[in-house]
């Protein structure tokens, strides 16, 4: 139960912040972006758990991997499947599908690094007892 609770934590967190983040950059947001982000969050907090001794460039190019290819499964899923056209990279450089490009993982890289400490610091503050 104990797992659970963290987990339900470390989920709303990263879905309300990544709203707010969103809110915040593109002036909206899509309820899917929200469950989308909780469980980014859940895989780069659980990451960061894992390899807490790793380099924290190395973290971060685990998280922005991760994040991207979420991105890349909901878009796929959102955007071409169910045609909700809730965003679209095909003008930007790089882009895959429109779903992602370079320049969103290279910030997804950088918005990792306080995501790994905030995860760190929620893992030994919160729920380490």
């Amino acid at each position: 139960m104990k797992k659970v609770r963290e987990y339900v934590t470390i989920y709303t967190i990263g879905a309300v912040g990544y709203s707010i983040l969103e809110i915040l950059w593109r002036g909206f947001t899509h309820w899917t972006m929200a469950i989308t982000g909780g469980l980014c969050f859940v895989f780069v907090y659980l990451e960061n758990v894992k390899f807490k001794r790793a380099k924290l460039w190395k973290k971060c190019l685990l998280g922005s991997a991760i994040i991207t290819t979420m991105e890349f499964s909901v878009g796929c899923i959102v955007n071409l499947v169910l045609k909700w056209n809730v965003w679209d990279y095909s003008r930007m450089y790089l882009n895959i599908f429109g779903q992602i490009c370079i320049l969103y993982s290279a910030i997804w890289f950088v918005l990792c690094m306080p995501l790994c400490f905030l995860s760190s610091f929620i893992k030994k503050k919160v729920f380490s007892r």
